[in-house]
């Protein structure tokens, strides 16, 4: 059991797992993901850790199909008061894992070992459900946004490119 199910568990949150076969020749793990659980690409998030210009970690949970806008994610840290910062960029990928305990392409947004300002792209509310990674390459959990920012203390932007 992976953190990100066990805070799904202790939250009582209303959750389902999704398993699949991991192949590790697949180009993006989240795109691997929407086809082998046989769902629309625009219900599948990935989450990424970027770091800031003040050197400060944050999350962006954004759809699969989509590039991160690092202006827009800056702009939405700081909007929120989250963090305040002009810039963000990729984290570094040792950092990454080190700050949630996860290997990348199996981050999850729950259960990281440390809480980190956290932006759902808007996107998200127009789902009833999305899949955000459960902690490992292979398994997702489906959940409802509201819940996952409840959970997360997250607050939901614009932060992709359109």
């Amino acid at each position: 059991m992976t953190p990100a199910i066990q805070l799904a568990k202790q939250r009582g949150l209303d959750y389902q797992l999704h398993e699949y076969t991991h192949d590790s020749s697949a180009a993006s793990y989240g795109l691997e993901a929407a086809e082998k659980l046989g769902v629309e690409v625009k219900q599948v998030f990935k989450t990424l850790v970027v770091s800031t210009d003040h050197g400060s970690l944050a999350v962006a949970i954004l759809p699969v199909d989509r590039t991160l806008n690092f202006k827009k994610m800056a702009k939405a840290l700081s909007a929120n008061k989250m963090l305040i910062c002009k810039k963000v960029q990729m984290a570094d990928p040792k950092q990454v894992e080190r700050s949630t305990g996860y290997v990348l392409g199996g981050v999850s947004p729950l259960g990281q070992k440390k809480r980190l300002a956290t932006i759902i792209d808007s996107s998200a509310e127009q789902q009833p459900t999305i899949y955000v990674s459960a902690g490992r390459r292979g398994l997702e959990i489906e959940l409802s946004p509201i819940q996952l920012a409840a959970t997360l203390d997250a607050r939901f932007a614009a932060i992709t490119d359109e």
